[in-house]
């Protein structure tokens, strides 16, 4: 694993669990933990529970031993070792977002492309596909449980930059994310509408907004680009998107994507209304998906509160008795668990490459249309 910051710590639990929980057709091994900093490295791989560690990627992917790459790192390099890891002979899987532009992730799929011919396999880590409910909500569209699907409603709110002395991070600055609220979380809520209903996003219309243009840099050593390890630097992505989106079956879609959002701390909602009923998740009740149906006696109608804790529910089974809830990180065993069985049945697995590519396409078009004057653009 390349990386080793929070979304090396899910990926950890997700490779160390999945091994205990599911009969796994091959063994894993978390061989090599791989960091820039040698000491902050070795104390993540100890913590976590990684072989080794090492400094120089490059190293690494040519290393016999290793046949899975798996890369946490902002999204600035997310391309340069993704390609190089596939070439490589490595399966890879990649952070969402794919990558920082289109012509990257296009060229991250290419590289996918050409390697499958070798039967390597490649995976985007939205991991909230995997969330027992959010896959339950996706099956029972495909059942035809809400009838024809004519609007959703897809939002991400958080609110960890409320505060203005909230320091400047990578994640603040364009070059190493590549965008803001709209790539770091927007990117889910694109992934999660064209994933449940199968359908892609066609054109958007949107506008982006950064509130807090300036925050203060702490150390010398930030590693911030354009910055003097003190006093303020700039802030040069968006803190809000809230766009507009029209399926390629006609849908409407209202987006929100928002990291000032006061009071919610990790508000992922899906709803999705149909002729026949709708169906809504919110992933501070992960274990819950409400399910309304227009078909029975309009007396008894009402969204029904559908516990997804049962053994025939996706994922469940391997998990404990009835009733007993999951949490956050059992999305990542999953993401590893479908992983792992994808490669050993030389399946390709998804989200593939080319599936982030669209996610990609969606962020560079609501970037477009925020810049000019929210117009109405196509996602190409």
């Amino acid at each position: 694993m390349i990386g080793y910051g929070f979304m090396g710590a899910a990926h950890s639990v997700g490779w160390r669990q999945a091994p205990a929980v599911f009969a796994l057709p091959d063994a894993v091994e978390m061989a090599v933990l791989v960091g820039r900093n040698a000491s902050a490295v070795a104390d993540a791989a100890a913590q976590w529970g990684w072989q080794e560690t090492a400094t120089d990627w490059r190293e690494v992917i040519e290393r016999d031993d290793i046949d899975i790459v798996d890369i946490v790192t902002p999204g600035d390099s997310h391309a340069e070792i993704a390609i190089a890891a596939l070439r490589a002979g490595k399966h890879v899987i990649v952070e969402k977002p794919m990558a920082n532009t289109v012509a990257e992730a296009e060229a991250m799929a290419a590289a996918a492309t050409e390697a499958r011919e070798r039967g390597i396999r490649s995976m985007v880590g939205f991991t909230y596909r995997r969330v027992p409910a959010v896959t339950l909500l996706r099956d029972l569209l495909a059942a035809g449980k809400v009838g024809t699907v004519q609007q959703i409603r897809a939002t991400y709110r958080q609110d960890w930059l409320v505060d203005p002395e909230m320091p400047l991070a990578w994640r603040l600055q364009k070059e190493h994310a590549g965008s803001g609220a709209l790539g770091d979380i927007g990117a889910h809520i694109i992934d999660m509408t064209q994933f449940v209903t199968g359908s892609d996003v066609e054109r958007v219309s949107g506008t982006v907004e950064t509130i807090v243009k300036r925050r203060p840099v702490q150390g010398a050593g930030s590693g911030l680009s354009g910055t003097a390890g003190e006093g303020y630097g700039d802030v040069t992505v968006d803190d809000l998107a809230i766009f507009t989106g029209r399926l390629d079956s006609g849908a409407l879609v209202s987006f929100e994507a928002s990291r000032f959002a006061t009071g919610r701390k990790n508000a992922l909602t899906i709803e999705v209304s149909g002729d026949r009923g709708a169906l809504r998740f919110d992933l501070e009740d992960l274990n819950v998906l409400h399910f309304y149906d227009r078909t029975v006696d309009p007396a008894l109608q009402g969204f029904t509160r559908i516990l997804v804790t049962e053994a025939e529910h996706p994922y469940v089974a391997a998990w404990w008795p009835a009733g007993h809830m999951l949490g956050y990180e059992h999305g990542f065993v999953h993401q590893a668990k479908d992983f792992i069985e994808a490669i050993a049945a030389g399946e390709d697995p998804h989200p593939s490459f080319e599936e982030g590519v669209r996610v990609q396409r969606v962020l560079d078009a609501v970037e477009r249309s925020a810049a000019a004057e929210s117009r109405w653009v196509g996602v190409h």
